[in-house]
């Protein structure tokens, strides 16, 4: 299984930055490319490129600004986890995407996507 890890620092608290990470369904609202996104149950159903993508919240939790979850239809993957992890630094706070994926290149590919969604979700928080 491959593995790949995006980060970045953010100007704001991990509080503020979790309220909207911490929202399953609030992806929409600042990674690029993805044209819609809904939430049924525990799955986010997400359109992007021409494809519909269905990703299985696994675990969330608040305490430690973490939340995990898995494509389970229509990407390229035979086995996908990611986590996203918000950590206070001061009044700012770090953030990772930590995915594992098979095949292992899968890996290295959503690290790059997840980077460009990261750096997006900075300049969407701080304006």
């Amino acid at each position: 299984m491959g593995t790949g890890q995006a980060n970045v620092d953010i100007e704001k608290s991990a509080d503020d930055v979790w309220a909207l990470v911490g929202d399953f369904g609030a992806i929409g609202a600042w990674m690029p490319g993805i044209e819609s996104c809904r939430v049924e149950g525990e799955n986010r159903i997400v359109d992007t490129m021409g494809m519909t993508i269905t990703e299985t919240l696994r675990s969330k939790d608040d305490a430690a600004r973490a939340i995990t979850y898995s494509v389970v239809d229509g990407a390229p993957v035979e086995n996908h986890q990611a986590t996203v992890t918000v950590t206070p630094r001061g009044d700012t706070c770090h953030v990772t995407w930590d995915v594992d994926a098979m095949p292992d290149e899968m890996a290295d590919l959503m690290a790059t996507i997840y980077q460009g969604s990261l750096d997006a979700l900075k300049a969407h928080v701080e304006g």
